[in-house]
This record gives structure tokens, C-alpha cells and sequence, in this order.
């Protein structure tokens, strides 16, 4: 079985993280969303919440599931039975980034493979951090993210007040 781990921080989970494992579903038998457990990034939502976030999103797709991680993430695919990580690539910019973690990762264990996904283009410009930042001042989210999504931002973010 062709088995492959989608990782992310999903802080929040966006249409293009979607776009990104609806792809991986069709080329795998088997997906896992792994979430980071890493603190360290400072994720808005907690793991936990980033979970309960994702599930009713992918209960679409009859071959994915989804778990948390805290440990490395090769260490993790091999612990799942995994052969391959999927990372999605919005631009260029992205690229150097994820060419070093591939390489990281194929060092640490070569026998699992990176694969990079480009999700469609109307998500190209789209990042967590810019749909926090458009939630945390009031702003419309619910074209870049799934409805229970855009509600836990509204809920999280306030609109601002405008001081004058």
C-alpha cells in the first residue's frame, strides 16, 4: 500500500491545504494529515483544536485520516508505515525552504521520499498567516477557508475597534 504523510502546522487548515491533500489522495492509497504539536512556531489554535478543525473536512476523502505529531517527522512517517511526504508549493518563495527540509529529511531517513504538490492557482497567494491576519481585523475569510474554520476565526478574533 502506497502510503504518504501530508505534515503542517494547519494554523488554520485553508482551501489550498485542501487542494494540496485532495491531490495527495488520488496519487496514495493512504494519507495522514499530520498536524505539528510544535509550540514553537506559535500556532493561534492548539493542536487539538487544528484537529477537531480538520476531521469534518476530510471526511470527503475515504482513504485519509489525520493525527498530531511532536517528534521528527521522518521518525513519525516511519512509525506510521509511510513511504513518502507530501509538501505543497505555493511559489517560489516556498521553494528554498521546503528543497532544505527534503534534503534534511532524505538525510535522516532515505528511504522515505518528498514529493512537491502545486495547488491550483487561485490558492497560490493564499497562507495561514495572511488569512489570520484578514481574520484578526474583521475581515471575510470565507473564501480562502472551510465555513467551521472561518467561524472558529471569528470567534477567535474579535473585530478590532478602530480608535480615534
Amino acid at each position: 500500500m502506497r502510503h504518504c504523510i501530508y505534515p503542517g502546522t494547519f494554523d488554520p487548515l485553508t482551501y489550498g491545504h485542501l487542494d494540496v491533500l485532495e491531490r495527495a489522495a488520488k496519487l496514495f492509497d493512504h494519507v495522514t494529515v499530520a498536524i505539528s504539536d510544535n509550540a514553537g512556531k506559535g500556532p493561534h489554535f492548539s493542536a487539538a483544536d487544528r484537529l477537531a478543525l480538520l476531521k469534518p473536512n476530510i471526511a470527503r476523502f475515504p482513504n485519509v485520516e489525520a493525527a498530531t505529531f511532536n517528534i521528527l517527522l521522518v521518525e513519525f512517517a516511519k512509525q506510521r508505515g509511510a513511504s513518502a511526504i507530501i509538501r505543497g508549493l505555493r511559489a517560489i518563495s516556498d521553494f528554498e525552504f521546503e528543497f532544505n527540509m527534503a534534503l534534511m529529511n532524505r538525510h535522516l531517513n532515505d528511504e522515505i521520499e518528498t514529493f512537491f504538490v502545486m495547488p491550483r492557482e487561485e490558492y497560490s497567494y493564499t497562507s495561514s498567516t495572511l488569512v489570520k491576519q484578514v481574520a484578526k481585523y474583521g475581515g471575510d475569510v470565507s473564501h480562502f477557508v472551510p465555513p467551521n474554520v472561518a467561524e472558529a476565526l471569528r470567534q477567535a478574533y474579535q473585530p478590532a475597534t478602530v480608535q480615534g
